[in-house]
């Protein structure tokens, strides 16, 4: 599977260790940037990542900020982005089972490194039930 990966600088340091856990994953990693912790601004990173999911079937996103609201926010404007701010496994693993998530957002400052590896395992390691919660995604375009 193909996976983008994108942060602002506040988020480099996480994107830098959640793309060890993704290609330990064996997923094929395609980083967007930033690749420095110069001040950037979300919205970039978080338009190119959109755009090149979008682009490729059956991806899927991370985007990494200080906290994780700006980029969740700046992704969800897209149609057809499904992005889901996790601060926990549990959350990862309903965004997945229930609402089919195709972009992870995570926060820097609100997470450490231990939770984010969880966190991704769970993102990536879980399938979109359907059923039931298939008409739900469908509504939300």
């Amino acid at each position: 599977m193909q996976v983008f990966i994108a942060s602002d600088h506040a988020g480099f340091g996480l994107k830098e260790f959640v793309k060890e856990i993704l290609s330990k994953l064996g997923l094929e990693v395609c980083d967007l940037g930033a690749y420095s912790q110069d001040r950037v601004d979300y919205p970039d990173f978080a338009q190119k990542l959109c755009e090149s999911v979008l682009a490729t079937p059956e991806s899927r996103g991370v985007l990494i900020c200080g906290s994780g609201i700006g980029m969740s926010i700046a992704a969800n404007r897209f149609s057809g982005i499904r992005a889901a701010l996790c601060t926990d496994s549990y959350l990862a693993k309903m965004a997945r089972l229930h609402n089919d998530a195709n972009v992870l957002c995570m926060g820097e400052r609100v997470i450490g490194q231990g939770e984010a590896e969880e966190i991704v395992m769970q993102f990536f390691g879980v399938e979109f039930e359907g059923g039931r919660h298939l008409d739900r995604v469908r509504k939300l375009g």
